[in-house]
């Protein structure tokens, strides 16, 4: 066993399983999926450490116990449809790869869209597709999807992706207050569309928070504007 091996499967053991994960499918794509390969040579001692590490351009590769918490609240099976917004390295669409059936990933940074394409496909990732685009309008094109999973940060649940979630899909997503203090929500849709409005918590949609998170910003039309502010601020 090597250094990394050993690193691995003690991420597996005390920092998933000791602290909730217990989907199988999860643990078991996060045994397969090298992270080593997703951080700078630099970096690839501390691959598998539970802390983010950076990646460039002021993005981060997100800590492991988050990828795994966010994977197993989205409910991700292996006939699974999924979105993820905001590739970054590619790590979480690696992992979302190796249990779904398709996954497509949206980042809105031509550079590391472009770099994590090019590593998903040279690692055998055929099922996991990079998109640049603006995420917060998800990617109508291949909706629904099964799950949707959003690593960064916005005001507000964008309308574009609860509109895009299949009947008794899940969207995993943080959201940042005004007081900037974030949580992990899960936002569950309804398994019979027809009976209920579309877009209405009230008419049978599900949230639940998993706690409190921190990412980066979720920048795009229906999350924050570059210069920080939300929507239709001047």
């Amino acid at each position: 066993m090597t250094e990394l091996d050993a690193r691995r499967a003690e991420m597996l053991e005390r920092h998933l399983a000791r602290r909730g994960i217990t989907d199988a499918l999860v643990l078991g794509a996060m045994a397969a999926v090298p992270r080593e390969e997703f951080v700078s040579p630099a970096l690839r001692a501390d691959a598998y450490a539970d802390h983010p590490l950076p990646i460039g351009d002021g993005q981060t590769i997100s800590q492991p116990y988050i990828v795994a918490l966010m994977v197993q609240a989205a409910r991700v099976r292996a006939g699974s449809r999924v979105l993820e917004v905001g590739t970054g390295s590619g790590y979480a669409a690696a992992v979302l790869a190796a249990i779904a059936a398709e996954v497509w990933s949206i980042e809105r940074m031509p550079l590391l869209a472009a770099r994590a394409g090019e590593l998903l496909a040279r690692l055998g990732y055929a099922n996991a597709h990079v998109r640049q685009a603006d995420g917060t309008l998800g990617l109508i094109e291949h909706a629904p999807y099964d799950a949707i999973i959003v690593s960064a940060a916005g005001p507000s649940i964008p309308e574009a992706l609860r509109a895009q979630l299949a009947p008794a899909g899940r969207l995993v997503l943080p959201v940042e207050s005004p007081s900037g203090w974030q949580r992990l929500l899960v936002l569950h849709r309804p398994g019979d569309a027809g009976a209920v409005a579309a877009g209405r918590e009230d008419a049978g949609w599900e949230l639940e928070s998993l706690g409190g998170v921190r990412f980066v910003p979720l920048i795009g039309e229906q999350g924050w504007q570059p210069n920080g502010t939300q929507p239709g601020s001047p």
